[in-house]
Parts: structure tokens; sequence; C-alpha cells
């Protein structure tokens, strides 16, 4: 199928690197892997940051111009046959594809969508209201976040279609064939390579260093080392959080994606708090490489870890917790081994490529058989 691909927040080739941009592309690589003849459809941001009704007021005049423009063009070449957009709320959210789905009668698909009923008669108001029309308006919704799951459900009619997409990542292209197993350290006195990626930033991202620092600062009994993969503003913040620990801590700053694939395989243990983490692609990276992780049973990161068999989950933001899951995987060398291996496998077993490629392409072409027959999209097939 031909299919117009938006991403409201960020467009994948957005020059600023971030966990939203990292799964836009690899929705585009599931897409194109899946034989779909893909577009970009529009680079236009509807992002307000800040809660400015003027602001939004503007963007919604813009985006219709837009939208006017998108389905002039698209009926003078060849139209596509689905719209999908990634990723809308009430911040970003989706002013395009609604108007221009509608306009050109054809499928209208979603991929994590979120609201949040507090900002109904907040700042982002008219950004909230954007977002349930979209909402409604699809033909298909697709979860990638078990939290947005309950109240996404809430605002659509009884039985609309709704599926699951585990996230996924390309396992082979990141880290090779095969989890390299982690031989470990020779003696108790040798470190344990401890190994962390995050962007350094205000927020949730600061917060979640500060647990790991003051976590690890629990732990100073023990042999480890700790490198952090990541940068930003924050970046003096964060090694203020470390500061006590600076002879054990590395900055490696930002790296790319071969690079990170280097240090997480030559790493024995991943650690990240991951704080109102919406979901965990650099738990998948770590898995993918053999390691076993410690992070937060938040729905996100419980998604994409297996607590017990490829790493442990501590409640969100519980310090003693986090420590004491770390001081468990460094004191045992064969648990984090055996952890390790069922990683890899996990991995390639549930959030491979192929896998999701397979399943969204399968979505994809239900929701279009459905458009043309005329029928309402229902959900009818299970969460995998």
């Amino acid at each position: 199928m031909r299919v117009a691909f938006y991403a409201p927040l960020k467009a994948p080739d957005h020059p600023v690197a971030s966990g939203d941009r990292q799964i836009a592309r690899a929705l585009v690589q599931a897409l194109v892997a899946g034989g779909h003849d893909l577009a970009l459809a529009s680079r236009f941001r509807s992002f307000d940051g800040r809660g400015d009704p003027a602001r939004q007021a503007r963007l919604a005049v813009v985006a219709a111009r837009i939208a006017g423009r998108l389905v002039a063009r698209m009926r003078a070449e060849r139209p596509p046959d689905l719209w999908f957009t990634y990723h809308l709320h009430h911040k970003a959210p989706d002013l395009l594809g609604p108007a221009v789905s509608r306009a050109l009668a054809i499928p209208y698909v979603v991929a994590e969508a979120s609201t949040a009923p507090r900002q109904r008669d907040g700042p982002w108001a008219e950004g909230h209201a954007s977002a349930l029309v979209a909402i409604r308006a699809a033909d298909l919704v697709v979860f990638l976040n078990p939290r947005d799951e309950p109240e996404v459900r809430k605002v659509r009619a009884p039985g609309a279609a709704a599926e699951w997409l585990a996230p996924f990542l390309d396992v082979a292209a990141f880290a090779g064939d095969a989890p390299r197993a982690h031989p470990g350290p020779a003696s108790r006195a040798t470190p344990v390579r401890l190994v962390t990626i995050g962007m350094m930033r205000e927020g949730a991202k600061l917060a979640s260093y500060r647990v790991l620092a003051a976590a690890l600062a629990r732990l100073a009994d023990l042999p480890w080392e700790l490198s952090i993969v990541g940068d930003g503003a924050a970046r003096a913040e964060v090694a203020a959080a470390f500061a006590g620990l600076a002879r054990r801590v590395r900055f490696l700053g930002a790296r790319p994606a071969a690079d990170v694939a280097s240090v997480l395989r030559e790493s024995d243990l991943f650690v990240w708090p991951a704080i109102d983490e919406a979901i965990g692609i650099a738990f998948l990276e770590a898995q993918a490489c053999g390691l076993p992780v410690v992070g937060a049973d938040t729905p996100g990161v419980a998604a994409v870890v297996a607590h017990g068999r490829t790493g442990l989950l501590v409640p969100p933001g519980d310090v003693d917790a986090f420590a004491a899951a770390t001081r468990r995987l460094l004191l045992d060398a064969p648990l984090r081994e055996r952890m390790g291996l069922d990683a890899g496998a996990y991995v390639r077993e549930r959030h491979d490529l192929p896998r999701a490629a397979a399943r969204l392409d399968a979505m994809l072409r239900s929701v279009a058989a459905r458009h043309v027959a005329g029928a309402p999209a229902r959900s009818v097939t299970a969460p995998c």
C-alpha cells in the first residue's frame, strides 16, 4: 500500500535526536519492511510546549492551509491508500491527518495516541480537543505503551479498533545476529562494568540520573564502574549528582548507534531508573546485546523487560529498591549471565523488526479491507 506517514511532534528526519524520533524511524522501517510504499506527508510540527492558547489557535490555522494543499496535491497525483500518524497528544495533536483522510476517503491510523483528561480545561485545552478529534476519527489506534490504553479506549466508540504493537528494534542491525555472553569479572575484586544511557535534560531524565547516583552511592562497598552514554543541557547537574563517585564514572557523551552497541557489548549490566519512561528502547538495546537490566516497574519498561528473567524491575524512584536490585546482580555473576542470555533471546523472539513489520502489515491490510467494504474496523487480534 501507499502510506502517508506523519509525526506531529517530531518528523523521523528531524535533526535533534530523541526517543520519539527513534521510534518514528523504527515505524518507518517496519512499514517499508512490510512492503509498503511510504512517503513523509509533512514536517509540520504542531508542538506547543508552554500551554499557549494563542499559539494553539495559530497552529490550527496554519494546519488547515497545509491540509488543503496536501489534499490538492495528493488528488493531482496518485492518492495514498492510508494515512499513518505516529504519536499525538495534547501538546502535539494531529491537525492534518483527520482532515486529509476524510477528504481523500482513505483509512486513518494512529500509533501511540494519548489523552490526559486533566488538560481538558487547562492551558492546552485546544490541543486536548484536537487530540480527541483525531483519536475518535481513527480507523485504528495502535498502542505501543500500555499506559495510554485505558484513557484512549474511554474516548473511542465501544469496540472501535485498537491493537497492541510491542516496541521493537532492528536487532541484527543494532546488535548482530546473536547476543554475546559476557564473561564477567575474573574475581570479586574486578569491577563489574555498569552502563546507562539517557539524554541529559531537566525533568524525568535528570531525576533518573539522581536516583541512579544515590543508589550507586549505597553500593560503594562493592567493585563496580559506570559508563554513561548521553549528553544535553543538564550535563552539569548530572555530573554534580555523581561528584562523589567521580573516580568510578566515565562520561562518554552522545554516541552514534554503532558506538552505543559496542559500549553495551563491553559491559556487564545495564542500569537506568527510568522515571516516567514512556517506552524503554534503551532497555531493548541493552538486552539485545546480551545484558541483564535493572529498571523501574512502569508500564512502558515492563512491556519490554521480563522481570525476573531478563532483569529486575523496582518501584519508580525507590532508591533503596534500585540499590538492592543492583546489589543482587553485582554479587551474583551466574545470575547475570543467565539473565543476559535470556535477554538476548527474549528481544529476538518478541521485539525484533521482522515480527513487528509482519504484525503492522496485517493490521493495516485488515483496516484497508474493512474500509473498502464499508464496514467499521473492529479489534480482531489479541495483544502480543
